[in-house]
């Protein structure tokens, strides 16, 4: 978690752009980004380099004794940020603007890679020696923070803070899906070494990443020592796209510092997994729409758009978990009705997990849920799992801290033993619906809608009885009054407490 000194750290970096005239905080988050990614590219490199020589592996360092840079051939060496960061002002400023930016944005050979292709456009846009050296400085002193917050991701924290500014100022409104919530999905989902993942709203590509990081703890012998799947894991597993550049170009880069080479940001289709949270409320212009998806339901509401797009995204067999606003799940319009049916008819819709409000505070509090299903072309639903989630390990307010409840380890423990959920009623936590019931309901996926509310009776005195100790009540309670007004008032009013009475 995020404490008060780095956020402190964080506005003194704000502040130190707004100083040097760079105030657009979509600039600024920018880069913040570049520098993050040229510090963690050093940490990266120094780490593999280790790495392989406990393992007895060959490794050759992105930095490399001479790096071509255009038509100059420069010492590798001045392009780590532990040593250009000890260089006087303008001559680390010079090597930055000339050596190390230029680096980044042609890392991949291949001019075709969606890397090249969203940094070519990129611009170092820090203004002077002394801005970059204050930031430099700045930014040291964040991550020796970081490194001493026992917290697998904090820098994770550090964008959602960054991207906090971003909503903030009213630009793109965007906001980080919380990381406990993304990690539950990841578990409905359990990635596997085989599997072609992508997030159509990628974001900072957090669920990428954290796809990433489960995979490295339940296959690691798999994605890291079999040739043929590491080469999977690091050059075509992943994909992800954005309307945003910014945001495509800040996902790539988060990637790769979270080890993975060469991350596909940019559109194609046929995935076995997507993890998503796709942007809730808006409307396109339905001429843009494409046809296949308005087949599927007519609308030109984005939330319904995407669960097309992701259907016709994934290979049959392909799973999907995403995010979405209540009204799709109990939405009275044809097209909402439409995608329900294409869901639970035309292929199989496993899970429904309501989350309560508090979810994506500080942000918004919209009522969301999580929609579970594999596409298979053909139908297939028996059964769907409805979970209510209560709590998820944190405040439902704004402030958003640490609570005992949580309910997420159960909903991962009982979404892969469904079999054990048929005997649950209705007025548990979880249960399952056949579908012919959601069907005979319009398709409404609302836990509402199935859930029962068991009532307990509860038996009440006698009104005699309660009469009699209201009069008790009373009688306490004036008694009391007389003893305060003869300590305290009785002689400085010259009144007794009977006189007191007769006049009111």
């Amino acid at each position: 978690m995020m404490t008060g000194e780095l956020k402190n750290r964080i506005d003194g970096l704000w502040d130190i752009f707004a100083a040097g005239g760079l105030v657009n905080p979509l600039d600024v988050i920018e880069q913040i980004t570049y520098l993050m990614f040229i510090h963690d590219l050093d940490e990266a490199d120094d780490r593999r380099s280790r790495e392989s020589v406990m393992l007895g592996l060959p490794y050759e360092s992105i930095f490399a004794e001479t790096v071509q840079i255009g038509d100059r051939a420069v010492l590798g060496r001045q392009l780590k940020w532990s040593v250009f960061r000890d260089f006087p002002a303008g001559q680390m400023y010079d090597v930055m603007q000339e050596w190390v930016f230029p680096f980044i944005k042609n890392l991949h050979a291949d001019k075709n890679s969606a890397y090249s292709k969203y940094m070519g456009d990129a611009i170092f846009k820090l203004p002077t020696p002394l801005v970059l050296s204050k930031v430099v400085d700045c930014l040291d002193g964040i991550y020796r923070q970081m490194a001493q917050i026992q917290d697998t991701d904090i820098r994770g924290d550090v964008y959602e803070y960054l991207l906090n500014k971003i909503a903030h100022a009213g630009r793109n409104g965007q906001f980080r899906t919380p990381r406990h919530i993304i990690r539950m999905m990841v578990e409905l989902t359990a990635p596997r070494p085989d599997d072609t993942i992508c997030d159509p709203a990628c974001g900072t590509s957090g669920f990428l990443i954290t796809a990433g990081q489960y995979l490295k703890e339940k296959h690691k012998a798999a994605v890291l020592f079999d040739r043929e799947k590491k080469d999977h894991y690091m050059n075509h597993m992943f994909t992800g796209y954005d309307m945003d550049r910014t945001m495509l170009r800040i996902g790539a880069m988060n990637m790769m510092t979270h080890g993975v080479d060469n991350p596909f940001i940019e559109y194609r289709d046929q995935y076995s997994l997507i993890l998503a949270n796709p942007p809730f409320k808006g409307s396109l212009d339905a001429d843009t729409v494409s046809p296949d998806l308005l087949k599927v339901c007519k609308t030109k509401k984005t939330e319904l758009l995407f669960l097309a797009l992701f259907l016709r995204m994934l290979k049959v067999g392909g799973r999907c978990a995403c995010i979405v606003p209540d009204g799709v799940l109990f939405g009275s319009s044809a097209a909402h009705r439409a995608i329900r049916k294409e869901l639970i008819d035309g292929n199989r819709l496993e899970a429904v997990i309501s989350m309560p409000s508090g979810v994506f505070k500080p942000y918004a509090g919209v009522s969301t849920g999580v929609l579970v299903f594999t596409k298979t072309g053909h139908g297939g639903t028996d059964d769907v799992w409805f979970y209510d989630m209560r709590a998820d390990g944190f405040s439902l307010d704004d402030k958003r801290t640490i609570v005992a409840e949580n309910d997420i380890p159960d909903i991962v423990a009982r979404f892969h033993n469904r079999e054990a959920e048929k005997g649950r009623a209705r007025t548990e936590q979880s249960f399952l619906v056949p579908r012919e019931e959601i069907v005979a309901n319009g398709y409404d996926l609302s836990i509402n809608k199935y859930k029962k509310t068991e009532y307990v009776a509860v038996e009440y005195p006698p009104t005699q009885e309660i009469m009699r100790d209201i009069v008790i009540f009373e009688k306490e309670v004036r008694d009391g009054m007389k003893s305060l007004w003869n300590m305290t008032w009785a002689d400085i009013e010259g009144m007794s407490w009977e006189e007191l009475e007769g006049k009111n």
